[in-house]
Order: structure tokens, then C-alpha cells, then sequence
């Protein structure tokens, strides 16, 4: 990883100040890492050593970065990681533009690697991520949202990212048609779970511990998992108030609606739902090679569930 932090670092270089001064600005704002630590324990477990797998994994980490930058525009966010959000320090059109840059810096990247399935693989990928955001936006304020219509959704704007990173590793060591068919499940099934528990944090979680604000999702109209099964379960009074939040983009009942979400049992269906990602997840990994990384893939996926930020 820290092979990959002096590849962004070099990859960051630009003449203009204000695209170095935001790019620095949000990547120093720390983060998991999760997506390029995938690409790289993939290629631990399959014994590749080929140094462009830092390229790749810089690679992933940009375009994340990039989607971070625009959905902090789109959503109107103000705290990320507990800081201010770019856009909140720097505005949004030059939130918007270094966006563009970080992802078209992020494709000059790619074509450096001169492999054209990976270059398949990550372009196909940052399609379906902007479809998917784009979906739910079409969503936003749509308190009709059933369970397939949100699993459909963060499979591409979230999970197709962890996906990709999983299977390009695989690509560059020259894995087996099974082993790559694997890493792939692997990496959509545990980003399908780290969506699912990042919605549930928004009404399960500590504002300080997360660095964002609790009931987010719902001053955007963002009908999440955890408010699709408390309309479900709940009665008509609780399911009628959780829909009008939803559609009108209020928090102004969060107290009544994190106490609906909990009493309706939402919050551990919405675990389990994720759990059985993880599980999935875990299941793939008994077609990799054994090793200590691929403990440490399965014992990522274990404690994702104990996620609290």
C-alpha cells in the first residue's frame, strides 16, 4: 500500500495547482482503502508479483476518488471522513472538474498497462458505476423501491468497483477461467456487504465515529434497504411516516423514524441480508489458492458485519 500511496502521489503531478490542491485534500483524508488492498491481496494469493498491480491498484483508488468527489456534489454533502467535503471547502464546479480529471488521469493509467481485457474490465466498469448512479438518482425520493430495485442499484454504483479490482488481479497473474470467476463473486458479494452495512450505519451508527452526519441518506430521499423493510414490517402509521421522509427529503422525524427501524427489527434484517453476501463472499475463496492472504480475504469479509464506520 504504501507502494500504491507514491503512485498516486506521482500520478497527482500537475501543473495546475488547484486540481493538486483538492486531489491531495481528499486522499489525505485517509479512507479504508478497501478497493486497491483487494487488487493487491488477490495478487498475494496468486503469487503475482508483476509491478504493475501498484499501477492498478492507484488506478482504482483514483476512480473511487473521482466518484467521491461527484457524489458529494450531487448529494449535497458537507462532512466526509469527518472533514468538510471538497466541495464544501472548495465549491462544486472545481469539485466536479478535478472529478473528471482523476478519472481521465485514472484511464491514461490503464492504457500505460497495455492489457487490453483489463482496460475492458475497469472501462466497462466505470460505465455501469455512472449508470447505477444515475439509477439512483432516478430513485431518489421513490418510497416504491422494493429489495431487488436497491440490490440492482449498489451492485453498480458500489459493489462493480470491489468486483473489478478482484478480477483484474486475477487477470494480471494469469489466473484460470474458475479462479477469476471466483474473484469476481468474491469482490461483488463483499462490496454488495459494505453497502448494505454502510446503510445501515446511517441509522445504526455513532456521527462521530462514522465522520458523516446519521440520517443522510434520508435528507436525500435515498430509500436504503433498512427503510424498505421497516415499510414492510411496520404498521400502517410507522410505513406511511417512514414514506413521506422519503419522499419529501426530511429528517425532521429521524428520532421516530431510527426508532421505527429498530423496533420493526430492519436493522438486524438488513444485517442478515449482508451476511449473506459476506457468506457468499467467503464461499469463493474455496477456489483460490490457501494461503495466509487468503485468510486475511476471509477474515476481511468475517468482520465487515462488525463494521462500525
Amino acid at each position: 500500500m504504501q507502494a500504491v500511496d507514491q503512485v498516486i502521489a506521482q500520478r497527482l503531478t500537475t501543473s495546475v495547482p488547484l486540481i493538486g490542491q483538492i486531489s491531495q485534500y481528499i486522499i489525505a483524508a485517509g479512507g479504508k482503502r478497501l478497493r486497491p488492498a483487494l487488487l493487491l491481496m488477490v495478487s498475494n494469493v496468486l503469487g503475482d508479483t508483476n509491478p504493475q498491480r501498484h499501477v492498478l491498484a492507484s488506478v482504482v483508488e483514483l476512480i473511487h476518488t473521482a466518484t467521491l468527489l461527484h457524489d458529494d456534489v450531487v448529494d449535497a454533502s458537507t462532512l466526509r471522513r469527518g472533514r468538510p467535503t471538497a466541495n464544501e471547502s472548495f465549491g462544486n464546479p472545481a469539485s466536479v472538474l478535478v472529478g473528471d480529471f482523476l478519472h481521465t488521469r485514472s484511464f491514461q493509467m490503464m492504457v500505460e498497462v497495455g492489457n487490453m481485457r483489463i482496460l475492458q474490465v475497469l472501462s466497462d466498469a466505470t460505465n455501469i458505476i455512472a449508470e447505477g448512479e444515475v439509477q439512483q438518482l432516478i430513485n431518489t425520493h421513490d418510497a416504491s423501491l422494493d429489495e431487488a430495485g436497491y440490490l440492482t442499484v449498489i451492485r453498480s454504483k458500489t459493489a462493480k468497483l470491489f468486483e473489478a479490482s478482484t478480477q483484474i488481479a486475477a487477470i494480471l497473474a494469469g489466473a484460470t477461467p474458475d479462479v477469476e470467476a471466483a474473484c469476481v463473486t468474491y469482490g461483488q458479494a463483499l462490496g454488495t456487504a459494505f453497502q448494505i452495512i454502510d446503510d445501515v450505519l446511517d441509522y445504526d451508527g455513532d456521527s462521530a465515529e462514522l465522520g458523516k452526519n446519521l440520517g443522510d441518506d434520508l435528507r436525500e430521499g435515498k430509500c436504503t434497504l433498512p427503510l424498505i423493510i421497516a415499510m414492510q414490517r411496520g404498521n400502517a402509521e410507522e410505513a406511511q411516516l417512514v414514506r413521506n421522509a422519503i419522499e419529501q427529503g426530511s429528517a425532521d422525524q429521524l428520532g421516530a423514524i431510527l426508532s421505527i427501524v429498530k423496533t420493526t427489527g430492519a436493522l438486524n434484517a438488513a444485517r442478515q441480508v449482508a451476511h449473506d453476501e459476506a457468506v457468499r463472499a467467503i464461499d469463493a475463496l474455496c477456489h483460490l489458492p490457501r494461503n495466509a492472504y487468503t485468510d486475511a480475504m476471509e477474515h476481511l469479509a468475517a468482520q465487515l458485519l462488525l463494521r462500525r464506520t
